[in-house]
């Protein structure tokens, strides 16, 4: 018997992974244009950080993978407040830890954990990590987060615990670890410290980071009302496939760039 001919796709569905109309990726004409785009997503993520309040005096960290040299990243500088970084003051660090662009200096700890982050998991074009309060609330209870919706579906089957804490992150050896624990998943939750997220691109690993510290507030606030109803595992799988397509994390940023350029234009300065 023939199999069943393909049914024709509905007229209201674009040909996405998702079914949604997403545009497709830029293009840069070569590795400046490039560099200056992720530049220009870095600096509006770190704004987007300040705005949702995620800075905690020094911590918190950014960064993208530099498009010409993969073995250097750009990053957020030392001492400089997520709500006032321009894409003036990102600086670009090597493997070595030397800033090799920039006039600002280099947080350690953004150094030993994203530079093991960018070696060890060719995948991760960028990691996002912050101090954030449901995040850290949720690590200390020692709890990931459970399926109990759409959007934490998007980390079901991708997401880590890390609970071997031993200070602030300054070794080289420290950061390795973290990566090695990461691995393949989107996020890991460092027990007694914060959120650490990854992704294909820039947009992606930050969307995942609001995402994430978001869907960690809902989680306390069910479980202080109550007992969560969780999806069954093939309910989070079907979910999980909507709410975690990389197409639709890259995308759900260009929202929130649209809006944080229009409102802090100041950011784009060179």
């Amino acid at each position: 018997m023939r199999p069943p001919a393909p049914q024709p796709r509905p007229p209201f569905l674009a040909d996405t992974a998702t079914g949604l109309p997403i545009p497709g990726e830029p293009d840069p004409s070569g590795p400046d244009e490039a560099r200056r785009h992720r530049k220009q997503r870095l600096a509006a993520a770190l704004r987007l950080f300040g705005r949702h309040g995620f800075g905690e005096g020094i911590s918190g960290h950014i960064s993208v993978r530099d498009p010409e040299y993969p073995d250097r990243f750009w990053v957020n500088p030392f001492g400089v407040s997520f709500r006032r970084v321009r894409v003036a003051d990102l600086i670009c660090v090597d493997a070595a830890g030397r800033v090799v662009a920039g006039s600002h200096q280099v947080n350690p700890s953004a150094f030993v954990i994203h530079s093991q982050i960018h070696e060890l998991l060719p995948g991760a074009e960028a990691a996002a990590h912050g101090h954030t309060p449901h995040a850290r609330a949720l690590g200390a209870l020692g709890r990931l987060l459970d399926p109990i919706d759409q959007e934490s579906a998007a980390f079901y089957g991708r997401q880590v615990l890390y609970g071997d804490y031993q200070g602030p992150s300054v070794s080289v050896e420290q950061g390795r670890d973290i990566a090695e624990s990461l691995g393949g998943n989107r996020a890991i939750l460092l027990r007694h410290h914060g959120l650490i997220t990854v992704g294909g691109s820039l947009e992606e690993a930050v969307h995942w980071f609001l995402t994430y510290e978001s869907c960690a507030q809902v989680q306390l606030l069910a479980r202080a009302a109550g007992t969560p109803q969780t999806f069954s595992h093939e309910q989070a799988v079907s979910a999980g496939a909507g709410f975690g397509d990389e197409q639709l994390g890259r995308f759900s940023f260009q929202l929130l760039w649209d809006e944080i350029t229009a409102e802090q234009p100041d950011l784009l300065h060179e």
